[in-house]
């Protein structure tokens, strides 16, 4: 690697993030997954919104909510590099993209987990403020 590439060059960082965005369009646009999770994104911050989260557990819905994305992205990223490398469905690359897709169902899973310890106090605390 010569100095020349491994200069700091704000173009090149600016171009990145460019790329990385045409990523996410992209999942967006192909994955008819991204759109539950887009859906249940905007449930979530709607109510944490209404019901007015600490900042704490704010924390713990934004650490919940891109783990999904991440794990959704990962997946469909393998999925595409799987079926380029071998369009003929082979048990290897069938498992591969089964355990992928797991992954994203366990990054969920996990996900409404924290969801509900943390909007299940207010959900009760706003219950029992209309029972008074």
């Amino acid at each position: 690697m010569n100095d020349q590439s491994r200069r700091f060059e704000l173009t090149r960082r600016v171009r990145s993030v460019r790329f990385a965005i045409r990523g996410i369009c992209r999942l967006v646009s192909s994955q008819h997954n991204t759109w539950i999770h887009a859906a249940a994104t905007v449930l979530v911050v709607v109510a944490g919104a209404v019901l007015q989260l600490s900042a704490n557990d704010w924390c713990w819905i934004i650490l919940a909510t891109s783990m999904v994305w991440t794990a959704e992205a990962l997946n469909t990223s393998l999925e595409f590099l799987a079926d380029v490398a071998c369009p003929d469905i082979h048990p290897l690359v069938r498992d591969a993209k089964d355990v992928s897709a797991g992954a994203v169902l366990l990054s969920a899973i996990g996900a409404a987990m924290i969801g509900t310890i943390v909007f299940w106090p207010y959900i009760v605390n706003l219950r029992s403020s209309f029972m008074d």
